[in-house]
């Protein structure tokens, strides 16, 4: 790894390290000293950049995290034509877009969702065992992505004037716990068709949610 890239940068190419060695021997194959022989950095290297084993694993779960929520990201970029997404169905749609997005990088990496949730319960599993700063791990990890779902779905609500009748980080932990179960499923049987269907039952709950905004009389005040 060369000595001109930035910290940010050797942070994302030593995380990226880490990652690939849990792809091949599980998180248990992630260690301070296995990541700097695979990059080819030393070991104090990795530790200037993370302190711990912890604060690696924590990364490596935001960088899994990332990968899902860009790809969200770009349903925003892709419908331009805001005007005809109002109300719920309008809702609806860019929910269920949102998801279509998503589910391709789900289907191409299936190692990459195992890591999430090996990540998540290796870290409760420490936790049970006396160790309350492992389990810090997968409470990061949760805040993480429902922090992320929560923007998306606030910006799905004010580009199709609705409102959420609860709280939206209500909302977003719904709809990741509906999401993880077809996630496990689909890893399971690789049903595409099938989970696809519950994709789209999905992102009509989540829609069903919300209730649209009147808008604006704008002529009252043209009128004053």
């Amino acid at each position: 790894m060369g000595s001109r890239l930035t910290g940010d940068e050797r942070r994302v190419t030593l995380v990226m390290s880490a990652l690939e060695l849990a792809k091949r021997g599980g998180m248990e194959a992630v260690t301070i000293r296995a990541v700097a022989a695979h990059t080819g950095v030393s070991i104090g290297m990795v530790q200037y950049c993370f302190e711990n084993k912890e604060e690696l694993v924590v990364a490596m779960a935001e960088q899994l995290v990332l990968e899902l929520s860009g790809s969200a990201r770009i349903t925003f970029d892709t419908l331009i034509d805001w005007s005809e997404l109002r109300g719920r169905q309008g809702l609806y749609r860019l929910i269920r877009t949102g998801l279509e997005w998503g589910w391709p990088v789900i289907e191409a990496n299936p190692e990459r969702r195992l890591l999430t949730y090996e990540i998540m319960t290796q870290s409760l599993r420490h936790r049970d065992a006396g160790f309350p700063r492992a389990g810090a791990i997968a409470v990061a990890q949760r805040e993480h992505m429902t922090a992320e779902v929560a923007a998306f779905l606030e910006e799905c609500s004010r580009g199709t004037g609705t409102a959420w009748t609860e709280p939206v980080s209500a909302i977003a932990r719904f709809g990741l716990a509906s999401l993880d179960g077809l996630v496990l499923r689909w890893l399971v049987d690789r049903d595409t068709e099938v989970t696809k269907r519950h994709l789209d039952a999905l992102a009509q709950a989540v829609a069903a949610k919300a209730v649209e905004v009147p808008a604006d009389d704008d002529s009252a005040e043209d009128g004053e």
